[in-house]
């Protein structure tokens, strides 16, 4: 979703800007420049797997979410502001957190909280689900309005990961073409769960998800390497500092066979590709081989298998409904 005060009467800012906020990333009031000429906000709004990522450029604001407001019946969830250039201050619980370029601040939608943005704003805000979070609410509650540092190591890798993920999404024909976009996601959750609990220093709540989501980081790991030929279970396990056994331990008791996961993953990579008309001249060994299939032959039946057509005969579907 793209907002652009620009394409709107003037008259008409303030309220569809509120209006679009509300309706797709939360319930706040929002205080403008006194004339509403002046009014100039561009953003975007979009999804990446878990995360909400909502970037922001707009002249001077002022965001308080309200007590009734907190009231409201959105999934309870932790904002992270990431300041991108000026400046800002985040205000909840009692604390209050300044911002500049590279600082990162948490906000939670439970309570009221207030964003002051006197010499405008370039942020990108990032909503997260307490609940993939995974972290206690007492620990939570500790980590609002905390400025956290860009001069931080783990903060400044935090923010970076984030950072990219803004990116990516303002661009939407180029991650569209990024397989498993959506996997993107997690670790920048993995990363914030560490920051908080590394600032906090409960490193009980840390390890505690951790583990709960090892499966889940695991595979992320097999996604993002399915084109390595060498993806082997010893070197995934050696990548979570885990033994082969915890390995396939993990993820049997989430229903998941590691051999069976990584071949229809990457079947569906070259499915993808061999229906994509930049491929339509590729041939098709060199599609398997770039997904983990040396063997033509064998790749040609397995795919047949699972698909009920020849990657020739899928490919040959595809072109001819272009």
């Amino acid at each position: 979703m793209l907002i652009d005060s620009a394409a709107m009467a003037p008259a008409e800012r303030a309220e569809a800007i509120r209006e679009a906020i509300w309706d797709s990333v939360v319930r706040v009031e929002i205080t403008h420049q006194p004339d509403p000429r002046l009014i100039r906000t561009v953003g975007a709004i979009s999804a990446v797997g878990p995360l909400q990522v909502c970037s922001v450029r707009a002249n001077a604001t002022t965001i308080r979410r309200t007590p009734s407001l907190a009231r409201d019946d959105l999934e309870p969830s932790v904002f992270v502001g990431l300041q991108v250039t000026g400046s800002s201050m985040v205000v909840q619980d009692g604390r209050e957190a300044f911002l500049e370029p590279g600082d990162l601040a948490l906000y939670d939608t439970t309570r009221p909280y207030t964003l002051l943005n006197r010499d405008g704003i370039h942020q990108h805000f990032f909503r997260i689900p307490r609940a993939e979070l995974a972290l206690p609410a007492a620990t939570l509650n500790r980590a609002t309005a905390v400025r956290l540092s860009r001069r931080d190591p783990l903060a400044d890798l935090t923010a970076t990961c984030l950072r990219r993920i803004a990116r990516h999404q303002a661009h939407p024909a180029a991650s569209s073409s990024v397989h498993g976009m959506d996997a993107a996601g997690r670790p920048g959750i993995e990363l914030l769960r560490a920051l908080i609990t590394a600032r906090l220093g409960d490193h009980r709540s840390a390890s505690e998800p951790l583990h709960d989501t090892l499966h889940l980081r695991i595979l992320e790991y097999a996604r993002t390497h399915l084109g390595d030929h060498d993806l082997t279970p010893a070197r995934i396990a050696a990548h979570h500092h885990i033994s082969r056994r915890c390995l396939y331990t993990t993820l049997s008791r989430n229903g998941i066979c590691l051999g069976d996961w990584i071949r229809t993953q990457r079947l569906e990579r070259c499915r993808d590709e061999l229906a994509a008309p930049a491929a339509r001249h590729r041939p098709i060994s060199a599609v398997a081989r770039r997904w983990g299939f040396p063997n033509a032959a064998h790749f040609s039946r397995i795919f047949k298998h699972a698909y009920g057509l020849t990657p020739s005969d899928w490919r040959d579907l595809h072109a001819a409904a272009l």
